[in-house]
């Protein structure tokens, strides 16, 4: 009688990409693994970039990853849902990972320092009733043809450290009219 082979233990990060039909790649294995070690994270192509090179040891045989390469990397990343994109007042965009279960990640964006914080904490009493109401619309889109469709609830504003930084700057004084 043949001996059963032993299960072999499955990568999360390998089988999240081969469950969204992509490669599983080094590349994308550590762009997703960054996101996914960094849930509540919000980064540019360029922050991402940096704070990849960043998290590699000196002298590591780490996998550089060209600004081209990454860039279509994070493309396909969200197009099969697996990082969300924003795009700010200032149209620069900024990418998250995307829990599978979340229809809708509300976040505060900064007009003043630009800083993009998830608000899920802050409105986890009402998390419930926005999870429905992104569901129910994204189920009417859905029963009109729209497909890959995604929700971003933004809140825009002066956040609560620049209010108080701007509070505190001290009036400069006016000049003699001539």
């Amino acid at each position: 009688m043949p001996k059963p082979r032993p299960k072999i233990a499955t990568d999360p990060i390998d089988a999240l990409l081969s469950a969204h039909g992509l490669r599983r790649t080094v590349a994308g294995r550590r762009v997703l693994g960054w996101f996914l070690a960094h849930p509540d994270t919000s980064l540019t192509h360029a922050q991402l970039q940096s704070a990849l090179q960043n998290e590699t040891p000196d002298g590591a045989d780490a996998l550089a990853l060209d600004r081209v390469t990454l860039y279509r990397l994070i493309d396909r990343l969200t197009q099969v849902g697996l990082l969300l994109c924003r795009v700010d007042s200032q149209r620069v965009r900024r990418f998250q990972s995307m829990p599978e279960s979340v229809h809708t990640l509300p976040h505060f964006e900064c007009q003043n320092c630009h800083r993009d914080q998830p608000l899920v904490g802050a409105l986890s009493a009402d998390a419930h009733d926005l999870e429905l109401a992104a569901h129910n619309a994204l189920r009417a889109l859905q029963a009109l043809g729209y497909q890959g469709l995604s929700l971003d609830v933004a809140v825009r504003g002066v956040c609560a450290d620049c209010a108080s930084a701007t509070a505190i700057l001290p009036t400069p004084p006016s000049l003699p009219l001539m």
